[in-house]
């Protein structure tokens, strides 16, 4: 950040049509000059700088809902997801949904859970990340909603996953299972543990789970929204 910068913070969107005005008016532009346009450092490479670059693309669209396990819109339910693809547009690794509650498994619904909550409407921002080491770039964005076969999809995958977990399967449950969510470790360290039940009901401890989006799924939607998105306001 530059000697003397000071923070710009954007105010929230009004509407959804807002929200997406903003999104399409970053396409093209590097990940520095949006930086510097807010006053925060840019993002550095590597796994460590992952979540930076999604927290500056919320703060550029006045996102206020931080690590909240709620939408990063709440006001509009709107979940902002910044996705890294390759110059054609390739989608590179899968998508963080939520972390999943493991102790009570057995109770969890898709009608009520985080997951759903979530993946309800998303704003998906890609990250353009060239072959040639240029800077980072924003793509195009794509406002989705699940339609009804793809909601089946995810709430299939969600039983069979957590279903599995309730009976005290958490151990037997691996990255394999589910068509378009997955269940994957999510820790800060390697360190981590939470509590979960085994197959005899005793309480174990075990990694830390998330639930992510399996990068063949995002991908067709970044292909099929792309012709759909409503047309921005001037």
């Amino acid at each position: 950040m530059r000697a003397g910068a000071s923070v710009f913070e954007v105010p929230p969107p009004r509407d959804e049509r807002e929200l997406l005005s903003r999104a399409l008016a970053l396409e093209g532009r590097t990940l520095e000059v949006i930086a510097a346009e807010v006053g925060v450092p840019a993002p550095g490479s590597g796994l460590r700088a992952k979540g930076k670059v999604g927290e500056l693309i919320e703060r550029a669209l006045g996102a206020r809902a931080g690590t909240a396990s709620v939408p990063d819109f709440t006001h509009l339910g709107i979940e902002l997801k910044t996705i890294p693809v390759d110059d054609a547009g390739n989608v590179q690794e899968s998508t963080f949904v939520c972390r999943v509650s493991l102790h009570d498994a057995d109770r969890a619904e898709w009608d009520t859970s985080a997951a759903r909550a979530k993946l309800a409407c998303v704003l998906w921002v890609p990250i353009v990340v060239p072959r040639d080491g240029s800077d980072r770039r924003v793509g195009r964005a794509v406002l989705w909603r699940p339609s009804a076969e793809e909601e089946a999809v995810l709430r299939s995958d969600f039983e069979e996953i957590m279903g599995t977990i309730g009976i005290g399967g958490i151990e037997g449950v691996t990255a394999r299972a589910g068509q378009a969510l997955q269940l994957r470790p999510k820790a800060d360290s390697g360190r981590a543990r939470t509590l979960a039940f085994g197959a005899e009901g005793e309480r174990i401890a075990t990694v830390p789970r998330g639930f992510y989006l399996r990068t063949r799924f995002t991908a067709r939607i970044l292909e099929s929204t792309r012709v759909t998105s409503p047309t921005p306001i001037e």
